[in-house]
């Protein structure tokens, strides 16, 4: 009886660990996303700032 109880806490951890990871993943993706149009976007104000000056 032990053992299927120190195997349910386990799995329970486990799967405790892999959801938490989940969510930390997709808040990372969209931080990633945030910062990847930023980025865009400062890149093509300086394409049409050097184009204009030229």
């Amino acid at each position: 009886m032990n053992l299927a109880l120190i195997v349910i806490i386990v799995v329970a951890i486990v799967l405790a660990i892999v959801g938490g990871l989940n969510s930390a993943l997709q808040w990372l993706l969209w931080v990633a996303l945030i910062v990847g149009v930023i980025a865009l976007i400062v890149f093509l104000f300086r394409v049409i700032r050097g184009g204009a000056r030229t």
